[in-house]
């Protein structure tokens, strides 16, 4: 034990925060790891920050704050409830969260001075990291920090860290304006977490933002109970037993028992209704659709016809313009900027290496004599001599890769946070501009969803009735962060809209693929690549709690299948810490997010150069660098 202790001084610390973690999380069976990847937690695992041999003091700050922040998330938190009030829009979202994190962790903070020091610890680190003190107009302050910082603040007692309270400062007037009772109701209540929730939503209702908080929970089964009633008078000729015995045990029942009753009954509704339908027609259309489902496309995916999504009305494509005003993404831009101050000089050397490579092939080579064109003046000795000599012309040939377009296609999913997606963004920064030195067009492209855990699709699915099967049921959300004709200088503070605190979620990355695939086929450039970053394979709880467990995954394949069958845009991807080989022929996986900038300008690179095989050979130097 002495000479482990020797050989990496971190390693007791490691294994003594471990055991903290896991009784304040009271699970014996946690799962802790220390990784450099963001700090993440799941139903069984639990992964911190990286502390390194040297143990500086904000590595174990930040261990120390991030274990025992998840550690309490974990005690007291239920998603079952959290679930049942979590709002649909995107700022009443925010303010709940950081509401019901304030509750977890001030619950810890009254009992355990030791972990309230660690928690206002991290909680300066984070503010220090965001700028917080520096800044003095509250429309560039978060408001859903605010709140959660005076709700701390009120359930605790103690003094904020100043960045923190620099931030509840630009905002406390309103607050204790619009909600004070509501606050001090909900500091009062943080053993309760249905009543907490109650309380929070009446916050955010009083805070402006009632209309995002989408219908109240508590009143849907009354609602239902009165439809149910309806619909047993309605329809008294059923055989089948009546109706409320039959939504008890829809859940349960099998395909075949659980669809026969509603088909039965939305096909003679639909006959009631349209008294000039044929009969058999309807009841051919109504034939395994549940009651009250959307219309459908007859096939959601070009590459899987099989491929089914419950509703699209909710579906967005967005310019990032669209999702925060200027103000805020000149914020989050400069953010993104300070953050990564120390990479820049490292990428910056890495994509001049690669302008350096692209413009090598931009030697010029010519054609000779023709009849119009730049004057040969080497050829003009044979007119001296000859003076019936024809004069001699030469035409500068086209770079091949001149007539090119490059889409970045950025996985925004909720296990990019951080660190990974910090780079991504930076990346895409950097390559946008590079390229376009070198007369490359580039796109970059976002693809997350709207909400987590299925959005207004998933309570479209609720209300018909849970009908089997249903696809893809949650709300896509497609971002435009850079189009492939807008020069970079426009879009630059675009880019930083990947920082927004609620923007990451979840990643259907079939659908995503997809559209990106269906933008290159659209521009007339003859060249199209396609370059995918993700950290793993595409996850959506609501779609895989109610279809096959490789749903999403299935058709992600079948994406790829068709684009490499087509062949009219080159596809190739990078995997962020897991190995996405297994969907892409031609792929990259990098274990440590630094080595992302790399990765992409070796790829490119490779791609550009004439030697068909230089993909394989760039993918081939990178392991054996990592190896080394």
């Amino acid at each position: 034990m002495a000479a482990n202790d020797r050989d990496n001084p971190a390693d007791p610390f490691k294994k003594a925060l471990a055991e903290a973690t896991r009784a304040m999380a009271g699970d014996r069976d946690l799962q802790v790891s220390f990784s450099v990847d963001p700090p993440g937690m799941t139903n069984d695992s639990l992964r911190l920050p990286q502390v390194s041999r040297r143990m500086s003091r904000e590595e174990v700050i930040a261990a120390r704050g991030a274990g025992d922040a998840y550690a309490l998330r974990m005690r007291f938190h239920d998603d079952a409830v959290h679930n049942r009030y979590l709002p649909q829009g995107d700022m009443a979202r925010a303010l709940f969260e950081a509401m019901e994190t304030a509750r977890c962790e001030a619950i810890g903070a009254k009992a355990m001075p030791g972990v309230a020091q660690n928690l206002d610890a991290r909680m300066a680190e984070t503010a220090r990291k965001m700028g917080y003190s520096e800044i003095t107009d509250p429309a560039k302050a978060p408001l859903a920090e605010a709140a959660g910082y005076m709700l701390r603040q009120m359930a605790t007692g103690r003094p904020l860290p100043a960045g923190a309270e620099n931030v509840l400062g630009l905002w406390r007037g309103f607050l204790e304006q619009q909600s004070v009772e509501s606050l001090t109701a909900a500091s009062d209540s943080l053993d309760d977490q249905t009543a907490f929730a109650k309380i929070a939503r009446q916050v955010i209702d009083q805070l402006g933002y009632g209309e995002q908080l989408g219908e109240d929970p508590d009143e849907p089964d009354e609602q239902d109970d009165e439809n149910q009633e309806e619909g047993e008078e309605a329809e008294p000729d059923t055989d089948e037993g009546g109706d409320e015995e039959g939504d008890d045990q829809q859940d349960y029942a099998p395909d075949d028992q659980s669809s026969e009753a509603p088909d039965s009954t939305a096909a003679q509704a639909q006959l009631d209704e349209d008294e000039n339908a044929d009969l058999s027609d309807d009841a051919a259309e109504d034939e395994g659709d549940p009651p009250d489902s959307p219309p459908r496309a007859p096939s959601a995916s070009e590459a899987d016809p099989a491929y089914k999504v419950f509703s699209s009305a909710n579906d967005e494509e967005v310019v990032a313009t669209e999702l925060a005003e200027p103000e805020e993404l000149e914020r989050l831009r400069a953010y993104l900027d300070q953050q990564l101050e120390p990479l820049k000089g490292a990428v910056s050397r890495l994509a001049n290496k690669l302008q350096r490579r692209l413009q090598a092939q931009q030697n010029r080579s010519w054609e000779f004599d023709k009849e119009e064109g730049v004057l040969d003046a080497a050829r003009l000795a044979r007119v001296v001599a000859n003076p019936t000599t024809p004069l001699s012309f030469k035409v500068e040939k086209d770079a091949k890769f001149r007539d090119t377009v490059v889409t970045l296609l950025i996985d925004n999913s909720g296990s990019m946070r951080g660190r990974p997606i910090s780079i991504a963004a930076i990346c895409a920064d950097i390559l946008a501009r590079t390229l376009e030195r070198c007369a490359v067009k580039v796109e970059v492209l976002g693809f997350t969803t709207r909400a987590w855990k299925g959005g207004q699709s998933r309570e479209q699915w609720l209300q018909a009735g849970r009908p089997q099967a249903p696809g893809r049921l949650n709300d896509l959300r497609h971002i435009i962060y850079k189009p492939a004709d807008a020069p970079w200088r426009r879009v630059r503070d675009s880019l930083g809209l990947m920082m927004k605190e609620g923007l990451l979620k979840e990643n259907i990355d079939g659908e995503a693929l997809e559209w990106a695939h269906r933008r290159l086929e659209k521009r007339p450039e003859q060249r199209r690549i396609l370059m995918v970053i993700s950290d793993g394979a595409p996850v959506d709880d609501s779609t895989l709690s109610v279809n096959a467990s490789n749903y999403l995954e299935k058709h992600l394949r079948d994406v790829i299948a068709m684009i490499e069958r087509k062949k009219q845009v080159e596809l190739l991807a990078i995997g962020i810490g897991h190995d996405v080989t297994r969907y892409y022929d031609r792929a990259v996986t990098i274990t440590d997010v630094d080595q992302l900038a790399g990765a992409m300008t070796e790829q490119l690179a490779a791609l550009f150069d004439t030697d068909p095989m230089a993909l394989g050979k760039a993918a081939r130097r990178g392991k054996m660098r990592r190896a080394a």
